[in-house]
């Protein structure tokens, strides 16, 4: 295992995918002179040049359709939205194009593109740099989407990404790019699009929680144990396919649940992830479901109040001990 950053491991997987297929290239602003906004692209403008590493106008519209257009025509493009909060600018090619072309020509043209970026809240940014995009996305049909939560996920899971023939957008928590890891060394690395990771084990209550919740998930768990209680602790990965029947099988154990997610609730990941639950494992639950989110308003901007808006690891807490009747 090698000890990687989030940045690395997304380079390592892009740098490794485009070694071996020269019809992968990156494009977005600032990918290639300036190595990136978040260096992630770091180094990659002069091992594959400028045909291959593109910078380009702050155009996302222009750029993403573009790359639709050459993923239609056989190239598998990587796209980098600085932020995700910058993609309501291409939403109209996201949703009304990539996702639908391969369905409306009747599978006649493939759309292999990865969307990738930084999202969720990253401190003191202000409301329309901390949106969570999960759920928005993950209601249109035909995009795969993945929030990955350590750098051995990233890596595995963007290589996937690159070689599927949908498009994926790959949601990357912008706190997380200095995180540091072990990655796999093993050859051409790579991970399953939908299988959750069953990260800690425990028979009292199931905790779920991806991308940066993950992390608050288990630090809930490990202040848990230190009180007697033992959750279990589940990373879904994946948002779209979501590997619910993960979930279902350690809700038949546990009989509880909790969902962390950084998105608002009304109609965020925790309310679907919450009614399925309820419809595939009702007389199986002990208590009723609990989700821990974002604050229903817009994201401030003082640091007091951004941290009260996001879900803490004692709202988390809290939650598991109201399953518990406690």
């Amino acid at each position: 295992m090698a000890e990687l950053q989030f940045r690395e491991a997304l380079r390592a997987a892009m740098t490794e995918e485009m070694e071996r297929d020269e019809n992968v290239y990156l494009i977005g602003e600032e990918v290639a002179e300036y190595d990136g906004a978040y260096k992630v692209s770091q180094g990659m403008l002069d091992q594959f040049g400028p045909k291959r590493i593109i910078d380009t106008p702050i155009s996302e519209s222009g750029f993403a359709g573009l790359s639709i257009g050459a993923a239609m025509m056989g190239l598998r493009p990587i796209v980098e939205f600085m932020t995700w909060n910058f993609t309501f600018v291409a939403f109209d090619q996201i949703v009304s194009n990539a996702a639908k072309v391969r369905y409306m020509s009747g599978g006649q043209a493939s759309i292999p593109i990865v969307f990738r970026g930084g999202n969720g809240a990253a401190g003191q940014l202000g409301a329309t740099h901390s949106n969570s995009f999960e759920a928005l996305y993950s209601n249109v049909p035909g995009l795969k989407i993945i929030a990955p939560s350590n750098p051995d996920d990233a890596k595995g899971l963007l290589k996937s990404a690159i070689r599927d023939d949908n498009p994926v957008l790959f949601l990357e928590s912008e706190l997380m790019f200095g995180l540091r890891g072990e990655v796999s060394e093993a050859e051409d690395y790579t991970i399953p699009i939908g299988e959750a990771r069953v990260a800690r084990e425990g028979d009292d209550v199931t905790i779920v929680a991806h991308s940066k919740s993950y992390w608050l998930a288990m630090e809930a768990a490990e202040e848990l144990a230190k009180q007697g209680i033992e959750a279990t602790v589940i990373d879904p990965r994946t948002i779209r396919p979501y590997p619910i029947d993960a979930v279902i099988e350690s809700v038949k154990k546990t009989n509880r649940l909790v969902v962390v997610d950084e998105s608002q609730p009304f109609g965020g990941i925790a309310s679907e992830v919450g009614f399925q639950i309820q419809r595939e494992c009702f007389d199986y639950l002990d208590a009723p479901i609990e989700r821990v989110t974002a604050e229903d308003v817009p994201a401030p901007y003082a640091k007091n109040l951004i941290e009260a808006w996001m879900p803490s690891v004692d709202e988390t807490i809290a939650a598991v001990k109201k399953t518990l009747y406690m």
